[in-house]
């Protein structure tokens, strides 16, 4: 074999550019990895659909302000984590009473605040911001923030969330009420 490549010299060039642009890429790989610890801008972990969101509202919103009873689950997962790889999925819920509650609330951008329990036992306290947007009859759902304790501290968070907003626009139109809302999540825990 190493003969019939001495018979032909451009073949032989080739292979030789292609070792060198392999080395150079490589070197480029070692020079580029951390010391020690996950380099900046790491994604720690990410969760897929069919991760989920359900919140369900007694007595259904509508225009007019009333205490409404709220429950809300989510499940994340399938996780994965390059710096925590037992970390697989997690869950967060709430429950709770809220006064002058109308389904118009559910399109106000909102502080917003909850713990992540993961499959580890461990926690995840999420600082951050709500927005919330309908593009065409979805109801898409941003919460950016960080990690203010806990597992990933000190992390930045990015929750996607997406669901069906017919009911949600006829309610704002005076036409309905929102009994629940079922929505699929994505998250993005990332260091800074």
């Amino acid at each position: 074999m190493f003969q019939s490549i001495r018979a032909k010299p451009r073949l032989r060039s080739r292979l030789t550019a292609a070792l060198a642009v392999v080395c150079l890429l490589m070197g480029g790989v070692l020079v580029a990895a951390p010391a020690h610890g996950a380099p900046s801008g790491l994604l720690d972990v990410t969760c897929t659909v069919p991760s989920s969101e359900a919140t369900t509202y007694s007595p259904p919103l509508s225009l007019t302000p009333q205490t409404v009873a709220f429950s809300s689950t989510v499940q994340y997962g399938p996780c994965v984590s390059l710096s925590h790889p037992d970390v697989t999925s997690g869950s967060r819920s709430l429950q709770a009473n809220v006064p002058n509650r109308t389904c118009l609330a559910l399109l106000e951008t909102a502080p917003s605040n909850y713990t992540i329990t993961w499959n580890t036992g461990q926690t995840s306290t999420i600082t951050g911001n709500r927005t919330a947007t309908v593009v065409g009859a979805t109801l898409v759902v941003t919460v950016t923030g960080n990690v203010t304790s806990g597992l990933f501290n000190g992390d930045t968070v990015v929750q996607t969330s997406i669901g069906p907003a017919t009911d949600i626009l006829a309610c704002t139109l005076g036409l309905g009420t929102v009994a629940s809302v079922y929505s699929t999540v994505t998250l993005e825990i990332t260091s800074l």
